[in-house]
């Protein structure tokens, strides 16, 4: 008998929440490996385009983000003293009920764990899974299911997958997989937003960051598959793709590099945005100007501060002079600033040291947008660890960036930090007009963009871990 197996994305409970490029990608790359052995159906509480979704005002902006379907839930007791309204996010849970009991039982459902913190929605999967099909055995995957595996297995699941070896889990379903397989994207009616990666894990080890404790080595993809998932994507109508990558610029000319001069000369036609920090050092002229032929539209820095005790830190994964010279570069090869961005923790156990203000005026001089980053304690990781003097890390409730950073800053400090950011972002002029184009930086041409003719619109085809 085939084995039938039932993908979920659970909702999320939380203060807020919005669909920034957010996909199951782990557990659809996952599955995919076993394309073609087993039926697979899927169930995303979090796809904004799904019919199911509740009249309202869901559509997405021109780069395939949006608002979330969400009620007001009731606030869990350790978040009494956040002035915050808790929601829950996803498609209403009728419609999973409905779902299942249309359908024939499960063998087994693989569930996408996200933030550690949302594991709330996980429980309520888990729950009604359990009294609508008792007999489906339940796989947790992702970041909760590694950072918090015995409050994970507490949940009453057959497995919980940590790391990056999936043997275990191939082991348990008696199934082998084929690695060169493609994620299972083919399973949403309508996709227009998809997920890639070059390669896991990441070589810094910034001490804020849980990655190296779910890739603790870095290794790179076979370039030949990446191209094949991103041409997939395409075919089935994906426009924008978000990279997942940890460390997106590390290695140009083994990894991005050759990638995207393969896209270009495929004439692959996508718009590409780096939701994950990329790490400004190795923005140098030659990667920006790939980066900007190939159709990078919205892309994210690693920032965190300007203080160079604080970045030496916590990894010195990059300075503000790389950060200049980054911008610089990438506004050369004819980025759009108001597209560039900069990160910046904000609620860090070493606050003092970090000096936000100063980082926020700084990321402004160059002419690019802010985006506050608020600071998640993790255990495991050395700032996370700092955390236990005040928090349990114990309950992953106490790792929500929300309220974290409100009980330690305080509501009113951290609405005046978000007004200044806003202020900021709202004085970036139009292209050619702000402090840093008022150098007079002579662009440079494109590679692949004759001299003779301006650069045009890329044209877009209507196209576990």
């Amino acid at each position: 008998m085939t084995p039938r197996i039932l993908l979920v994305n659970p909702p999320i409970y939380d203060f807020s929440a919005y669909d920034f490029w957010l996909k199951p990608y782990g557990m659809l790359r996952a599955a995919g490996f076993l394309r073609g052995q087993a039926d697979f159906h899927l169930f995303d509480f979090l796809d904004r385009l799904d019919s199911r979704v509740p009249a309202g005002r869901y559509r997405s902006d021109r780069w395939g983000r949006g608002s979330f379907y969400s009620e007001r839930a009731d606030k869990p007791a350790v978040f009494a003293d956040i002035p915050r309204q808790f929601h829950r996010f996803g498609l209403p849970r009728k419609e999973l009920e409905g779902f299942l009991e249309a359908r024939d039982p499960f063998h087994y459902a693989f569930l996408q764990t996200g933030m550690t913190y949302w594991y709330l929605g996980v429980r309520e999967v888990v729950h009604d899974i359990r009294r609508l099909s008792p007999k489906t055995k339940i796989i947790l995957g992702g970041a909760y299911a590694n950072i918090c595996a015995s409050h994970a297995r507490a949940l009453g699941v057959e497995i919980v997958v940590e790391g990056s070896e999936l043997d275990p889990l191939w082991h348990y379903l008696g199934m082998s997989p084929d690695e060169k397989q493609l994620p299972l994207w083919d399973l949403y009616p309508r996709l227009t937003t998809g997920v890639l990666k070059l390669a896991d894990g990441c070589p810094f080890r910034c001490t804020y960051c849980s990655v190296p404790q779910v890739y603790p080595k870095f290794q790179p993809r076979p370039l030949v598959h990446s191209l094949a998932e991103l041409e997939f994507l395409t075919r089935l109508g994906v426009d924008h793709v978000a990279f997942y990558d940890d460390a997106l610029l590390y290695r140009p000319a083994l990894i991005l590099g050759p990638f995207l001069r393969e896209v270009l000369r495929r004439k692959i036609r996508a718009q590409f945005h780096t939701p994950n920090a990329m790490n400004a050092r190795f923005i140098d002229n030659e990667i920006a100007q790939l980066l900007v032929a190939a159709g990078f539209k919205n892309i994210y820095l690693g920032f965190e501060s300007s203080a160079f005790a604080w970045q030496k830190k916590t990894g010195g994964k990059v300075y503000s002079a790389e950060l200049e010279c980054a911008v610089d570069n990438l506004r050369r090869a004819g980025a759009d600033p108001r597209q560039l961005h900069a990160y910046l923790i904000v609620g860090h156990p070493n606050s003092d040291e970090q000096a936000v203000e100063g980082a926020m005026t700084f990321a402004h001089r160059l002419g690019i947008r802010i985006m506050l980053s608020k600071f998640s304690p993790i255990p495991g990781t050395p700032d996370g660890e700092e955390c236990r003097r005040w928090i349990d890390l114990g309950e992953p409730l106490r790792h929500n960036k929300t309220a974290f950073v409100v009980n330690r800053l305080g509501a009113l400090e951290i609405n005046r930090l978000k007004t200044l950011a806003r202020r900021l972002n709202e004085r970036i002029e139009e292209p050619g007009q702000s402090a840093c184009t008022r150098r007079h930086l002579k662009p440079q041409r494109p590679i692949g963009q004759r001299r003779s003719k301006p650069p045009t619109k890329a044209k877009i085809l209507g196209t576990f871990p």
